[in-house]
Protein backbone atom coordinates (compact mmCIF):
# COMPACT_ATOMS: atom_id res chain seq x y z
CA UNK A 1 0.00 0.00 0.00
CA UNK A 2 1.34 3.53 -0.82
CA UNK A 3 2.22 5.60 1.86
CA UNK A 4 0.34 8.70 0.49
CA UNK A 5 -2.59 8.37 -2.17
CA UNK A 6 -4.01 11.17 -4.78
CA UNK A 7 -7.53 11.42 -6.64
CA UNK A 8 -7.42 13.38 -10.34
CA UNK A 9 -10.16 14.27 -12.09
CA UNK A 10 -10.36 14.50 -15.73
CA UNK A 11 -7.23 12.26 -15.78
CA UNK A 12 -7.40 10.18 -18.90
CA UNK A 13 -6.13 12.57 -21.35
CA UNK A 14 -4.29 15.98 -21.37
CA UNK A 15 -3.70 17.84 -18.65
CA UNK A 16 -5.34 15.33 -16.11
CA UNK A 17 -2.81 12.72 -17.78
CA UNK A 18 0.13 14.87 -17.19
CA UNK A 19 -0.77 15.83 -13.09
CA UNK A 20 -1.53 11.84 -12.67
CA UNK A 21 1.98 10.89 -14.24
CA UNK A 22 4.11 13.22 -12.15
CA UNK A 23 1.87 11.81 -8.97
CA UNK A 24 2.75 8.57 -9.99
CA UNK A 25 6.40 9.22 -10.16
CA UNK A 26 5.90 10.82 -6.46
CA UNK A 27 5.03 7.07 -5.70
CA UNK A 28 1.43 8.21 -4.84
CA UNK A 29 -1.49 5.77 -5.27
CA UNK A 30 -4.32 6.84 -7.98
CA UNK A 31 -7.50 7.06 -8.53
CA UNK A 32 -8.40 8.37 -11.74
CA UNK A 33 -12.06 9.19 -12.94
CA UNK A 34 -13.30 10.67 -16.72
CA UNK A 35 -16.21 10.40 -18.30
CA UNK A 36 -15.24 7.97 -21.00
CA UNK A 37 -14.40 4.60 -20.37
CA UNK A 38 -13.10 3.20 -22.92
CA UNK A 39 -10.24 6.25 -22.94
CA UNK A 40 -10.54 6.00 -19.16
CA UNK A 41 -9.33 1.78 -18.86
CA UNK A 42 -6.92 2.62 -21.18
CA UNK A 43 -5.04 5.25 -20.22
CA UNK A 44 -5.31 2.84 -16.29
CA UNK A 45 -3.63 -0.18 -17.80
CA UNK A 46 -0.75 2.17 -19.62
CA UNK A 47 -0.04 4.08 -15.87
CA UNK A 48 0.23 0.17 -14.35
CA UNK A 49 2.34 -0.82 -17.18
CA UNK A 50 4.72 1.88 -15.61
CA UNK A 51 4.24 0.54 -12.51
CA UNK A 52 1.75 3.04 -10.56
CA UNK A 53 -0.79 1.97 -8.09
CA UNK A 54 -3.84 2.53 -10.14
CA UNK A 55 -8.09 2.81 -9.30
CA UNK A 56 -9.96 3.77 -12.27
CA UNK A 57 -13.87 5.13 -11.90
CA UNK A 58 -15.65 6.30 -15.02
CA UNK A 59 -17.86 9.13 -13.99
CA UNK A 60 -19.74 12.22 -15.15
CA UNK A 61 -18.57 15.24 -12.76
CA UNK A 62 -21.99 16.60 -13.44
CA UNK A 63 -23.53 13.49 -11.09
CA UNK A 64 -23.33 14.00 -7.42
CA UNK A 65 -23.53 10.39 -7.37
CA UNK A 66 -20.86 9.47 -9.35
CA UNK A 67 -18.39 11.65 -7.31
CA UNK A 68 -19.86 10.46 -4.21
CA UNK A 69 -18.89 6.97 -5.52
CA UNK A 70 -15.44 8.07 -7.22
CA UNK A 71 -14.34 9.06 -3.55
CA UNK A 72 -15.64 6.13 -2.20
CA UNK A 73 -13.84 3.85 -4.08
CA UNK A 74 -10.95 5.59 -3.54
CA UNK A 75 -10.94 5.39 0.27
CA UNK A 76 -12.04 1.92 0.08
CA UNK A 77 -8.59 1.15 -1.62
CA UNK A 78 -5.94 3.49 0.09
CA UNK A 79 -7.97 4.95 3.41
CA UNK A 80 -5.86 7.74 2.94
CA UNK A 81 -6.23 11.34 0.80
CA UNK A 82 -3.08 13.52 0.52
CA UNK A 83 -3.71 15.50 -2.97
CA UNK A 84 -7.14 16.11 -4.85
CA UNK A 85 -6.51 17.35 -8.15
CA UNK A 86 -9.89 18.46 -9.53
CA UNK A 87 -9.02 18.93 -13.44
CA UNK A 88 -12.21 17.87 -15.45
CA UNK A 89 -13.81 20.70 -16.71
CA UNK A 90 -15.82 21.79 -19.85
CA UNK A 91 -16.23 25.37 -22.16
CA UNK A 92 -19.01 25.90 -24.43
CA UNK A 93 -19.14 29.50 -26.06
CA UNK A 94 -21.91 31.32 -26.91
CA UNK A 95 -22.98 35.06 -27.12
CA UNK A 96 -25.26 36.55 -24.28
CA UNK A 97 -28.47 36.13 -26.60
CA UNK A 98 -28.20 32.62 -27.67
CA UNK A 99 -26.99 30.83 -24.09
CA UNK A 100 -28.71 26.96 -23.58
CA UNK A 101 -29.38 26.66 -20.51
CA UNK A 102 -28.61 22.94 -20.53
CA UNK A 103 -24.67 24.33 -21.46
CA UNK A 104 -24.73 26.92 -19.11
CA UNK A 105 -25.91 24.14 -16.27
CA UNK A 106 -22.86 21.91 -17.71
CA UNK A 107 -20.57 24.54 -17.70
CA UNK A 108 -21.83 25.24 -13.95
CA UNK A 109 -22.33 21.56 -12.41
CA UNK A 110 -18.66 20.41 -13.43
CA UNK A 111 -16.27 23.43 -13.53
CA UNK A 112 -17.66 24.40 -9.95
CA UNK A 113 -20.27 22.22 -8.84
CA UNK A 114 -17.91 19.17 -9.06
CA UNK A 115 -15.49 21.00 -7.05
CA UNK A 116 -17.35 22.04 -4.12
CA UNK A 117 -18.74 18.33 -4.20
CA UNK A 118 -14.94 16.68 -4.37
CA UNK A 119 -14.31 19.31 -1.08
CA UNK A 120 -17.11 18.06 0.44
CA UNK A 121 -16.58 14.28 0.12
CA UNK A 122 -12.89 14.34 0.51
CA UNK A 123 -12.39 16.79 3.45
CA UNK A 124 -12.44 14.05 6.14
CA UNK A 125 -9.31 12.48 4.84
CA UNK A 126 -7.82 15.96 3.46
CA UNK A 127 -7.86 17.38 6.88
CA UNK A 128 -6.48 13.82 8.26
CA UNK A 129 -3.41 13.37 5.99
CA UNK A 130 -3.18 17.16 6.80
CA UNK A 131 -2.94 16.70 10.59
CA UNK A 132 -0.58 14.02 9.91
CA UNK A 133 1.77 16.24 7.43
CA UNK A 134 0.46 19.50 7.50
CA UNK A 135 0.61 19.96 3.50
CA UNK A 136 -2.69 17.69 1.94
CA UNK A 137 -2.77 19.53 -1.07
CA UNK A 138 -5.90 20.34 -3.10
CA UNK A 139 -5.07 22.08 -7.10
CA UNK A 140 -8.44 23.34 -8.51
CA UNK A 141 -7.68 23.82 -12.71
CA UNK A 142 -8.97 27.03 -13.09
CA UNK A 143 -8.09 29.40 -16.23
CA UNK A 144 -6.59 33.03 -17.62
CA UNK A 145 -9.84 32.96 -18.72
CA UNK A 146 -11.01 33.44 -14.84
CA UNK A 147 -8.14 36.58 -14.69
CA UNK A 148 -9.40 38.00 -17.63
CA UNK A 149 -12.56 37.27 -18.99
CA UNK A 150 -13.47 37.60 -22.94
CA UNK A 151 -16.65 37.51 -24.77
CA UNK A 152 -18.06 34.63 -26.10
CA UNK A 153 -16.59 32.52 -23.08
CA UNK A 154 -18.41 34.56 -20.62
CA UNK A 155 -19.98 31.66 -18.44
CA UNK A 156 -16.91 29.28 -19.02
CA UNK A 157 -14.89 32.53 -17.98
CA UNK A 158 -17.10 33.46 -14.81
CA UNK A 159 -17.04 29.85 -13.63
CA UNK A 160 -13.16 29.83 -13.74
CA UNK A 161 -13.09 32.69 -11.35
CA UNK A 162 -15.43 31.44 -9.28
CA UNK A 163 -12.75 28.20 -8.61
CA UNK A 164 -10.17 31.05 -7.85
CA UNK A 165 -12.31 32.59 -5.60
CA UNK A 166 -13.50 29.05 -4.05
CA UNK A 167 -9.73 28.07 -3.83
CA UNK A 168 -9.12 30.96 -1.44
CA UNK A 169 -12.35 30.43 0.50
CA UNK A 170 -11.07 26.86 1.28
CA UNK A 171 -7.71 28.37 2.22
CA UNK A 172 -8.41 30.28 4.53
CA UNK A 173 -10.84 27.55 5.61
CA UNK A 174 -8.82 24.51 5.90
CA UNK A 175 -5.70 25.94 5.81
CA UNK A 176 -5.04 25.78 9.88
CA UNK A 177 -5.83 21.63 9.52
CA UNK A 178 -2.77 21.50 7.06
CA UNK A 179 -4.57 21.81 4.36
CA UNK A 180 -3.80 23.67 1.05
CA UNK A 181 -5.61 24.60 -1.96
CA UNK A 182 -4.07 26.10 -5.61
CA UNK A 183 -6.04 27.39 -8.17
CA UNK A 184 -4.10 26.20 -11.36
CA UNK A 185 -4.75 29.58 -14.23
CA UNK A 186 -3.53 28.49 -17.46
CA UNK A 187 -3.68 29.99 -21.01
CA UNK A 188 -4.01 28.10 -24.24
CA UNK A 189 -2.41 24.77 -23.18
CA UNK A 190 -1.72 22.16 -26.46
CA UNK A 191 -4.48 19.39 -25.70
CA UNK A 192 -7.76 18.28 -27.79
CA UNK A 193 -9.50 21.27 -25.59
CA UNK A 194 -7.31 23.65 -27.42
CA UNK A 195 -8.41 22.67 -31.38
CA UNK A 196 -10.82 25.54 -31.46
CA UNK A 197 -8.31 28.21 -31.59
CA UNK A 198 -5.69 26.14 -33.23
CA UNK A 199 -6.12 27.57 -36.67
CA UNK A 200 -5.25 31.48 -34.54
CA UNK A 201 -2.59 29.88 -32.29
CA UNK A 202 -0.31 27.29 -33.53
CA UNK A 203 -0.31 24.40 -31.42
CA UNK A 204 4.33 24.93 -30.80
CA UNK A 205 3.29 28.54 -29.33
CA UNK A 206 1.00 27.05 -27.11
CA UNK A 207 1.70 26.39 -23.36
CA UNK A 208 2.98 22.47 -22.32
CA UNK A 209 1.32 19.66 -20.30
CA UNK A 210 4.86 19.30 -19.12
CA UNK A 211 4.64 22.90 -17.80
CA UNK A 212 1.38 22.93 -15.84
CA UNK A 213 2.70 19.12 -14.40
CA UNK A 214 6.30 20.44 -12.83
CA UNK A 215 4.20 23.14 -11.09
CA UNK A 216 2.45 20.35 -9.20
CA UNK A 217 5.89 18.67 -8.86
CA UNK A 218 6.78 22.20 -7.22
CA UNK A 219 3.75 21.94 -5.47
CA UNK A 220 4.78 18.51 -3.67
CA UNK A 221 8.05 19.98 -2.39
CA UNK A 222 7.53 23.13 -0.84
CA UNK A 223 7.26 23.55 2.75
CA UNK A 224 4.40 23.20 5.15
CA UNK A 225 4.91 26.96 5.62
CA UNK A 226 4.05 27.73 2.16
CA UNK A 227 0.63 28.09 0.49
CA UNK A 228 0.44 29.25 -3.11
CA UNK A 229 -3.22 30.24 -3.59
CA UNK A 230 -3.06 30.59 -7.45
CA UNK A 231 -0.59 30.01 -10.55
CA UNK A 232 -0.96 31.75 -13.81
CA UNK A 233 0.60 30.59 -16.56
CA UNK A 234 1.32 33.10 -19.62
CA UNK A 235 2.43 32.57 -23.21
CA UNK A 236 5.01 35.44 -23.84
CA UNK A 237 3.41 38.36 -25.21
CA UNK A 238 -0.09 37.39 -22.66
CA UNK A 239 -0.47 39.37 -20.12
CA UNK A 240 -3.94 38.77 -18.17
Amino acid sequence: MPERAAIVTGASRGIGLALAEVLGEEGYGLTLTARKPETLEQTAQDLRGRGFGVEHVAANMADEQAIVEVVRRHRERYGRLDVLVNNAGVGIGAAAGEQQTKHVDLQLGVNLRAIVLFYRECVEMLRAAGTEHKSALVVNLASIAGKSPQPWTSVYSATKAAVVAYTRSMNKELGADGVKSTAFCPGFVDTDMSNWIKDQIPPDEMLRTSDIAEALRFLLRVSPACVVPEIIFERPGEAV
